[in-house]
């Protein structure tokens, strides 16, 4: 196995409650009151779409709200994968990632361990580090070992989705991977977000069913994924040691989606007037050449 590259389950699509959009020269996220399925690939309009979103779009009635899925690993925290990120603004990579405790953090004497106080009292980031989190599920049957992945800087998802995984874990007797589930977009308004609705991600038991009922389906699959020989805990065991072989755990690739996210154009960074300089105007395109660069190495 390469050493210092983060081995991470293997993606086939992408899950997004949103999309970049581009108004007055400037790409800016907008969020969206449904999911939507992509592939990996993009084109002048932005990502193309998966073709499993036609089907659960029609599914649906025009709006996807739920989507059906499986998770991976049994061990909750295989599935997510939640930190505090700081993101270097010109280049995209990650500069400093930690969860509330301890923190790895790249500088010019190379990859350090240090405090990690979280955002609101970090000195280092200044404002500009997020929570920031990777849930990998299964949708549709093709691929039992191919996921999709879908990103959020949501506290409202991450929570949600940390707690949820906890207690269908606790509940189904450790068999999170076999259980039938759904994601599901749910709305909220707060004080912040001036009575305005705004959307998270959630994961309960697939329509139609009971908890009773799911966690009977979980333990007839477990019951026939052993008899074909299938080995839950090595799964579990290899991914946890593929996700510790890295520091970081987004690729080259990732980052021009990550920064869109984190940094979209236009927006001053908090350090700003303390000597870190703004973000370019082209740094989307600049990223997109990095990666270009390296796809063809």
């Amino acid at each position: 196995m390469l050493k210092g590259l983060a081995i991470t389950p293997p993606v086939v699509g992408r899950i997004s409650i949103g999309r970049v959009i581009e108004r007055n020269g400037k790409r800016l996220p907008e969020k969206d009151d449904q999911f939507t399925l992509t592939s990996q690939v993009q084109n002048r309009d932005g990502w193309v779409l998966h073709p499993l979103d036609e089907t659960l779009r029609k599914g649906a009635g025009g709006k996807l709200r739920s989507i059906p899925v499986r998770l991976l690993f049994n061990e909750p925290a295989l599935n997510l994968r939640a930190d505090y990120s700081l993101f270097d603004r010109s280049t995209g990579r990650p500069v400093c990632v930690g969860n509330g405790e301890t923190s790895r953090r790249v500088g010019k004497e190379g990859m350090t361990q240090e405090l990690c106080p979280g955002p609101d009292g970090c000195s280092f980031a200044m404002g500009e580090c997020k929570a920031y989190a990777r849930l990998n599920v299964r949708v549709g049957d093709d691929d039992e070992l191919g996921s999709f992945v879908l990103r959020t800087t949501s506290y409202n998802t991450i929570r949600t989705l940390t707690a949820r995984l906890a207690y269908f874990d606790a509940v189904s007797g450790g068999r999170l991977s076999c259980m039938p589930l759904e994601l599901k977009l749910r709305g909220k308004s707060t004080t912040m977000s001036y009575r305005a609705a705004i959307y998270y991600v959630d994961l309960v038991v697939r329509n139609g069913k009971t908890l009773e009922e799911a966690i009977s389906d979980a333990r007839a699959v477990d019951e026939a994924r052993k008899e074909a020989g299938f080995d839950q805990v090595a799964l579990d065991e290899a991914a946890k040691r593929g996700f510790a072989s890295g520091a970081f755990e987004d690729l080259v690739e990732d980052v021009p989606a990550v920064v869109e996210e984190f940094y979209p154009e236009g927006s001053a960074p908090a350090a700003e007037g303390k000597g870190s300089p703004a973000a370019p105007s082209n740094l989307r395109e600049r990223l997109q050449g990095k990666v270009a660069l390296v796809s063809g190495q």
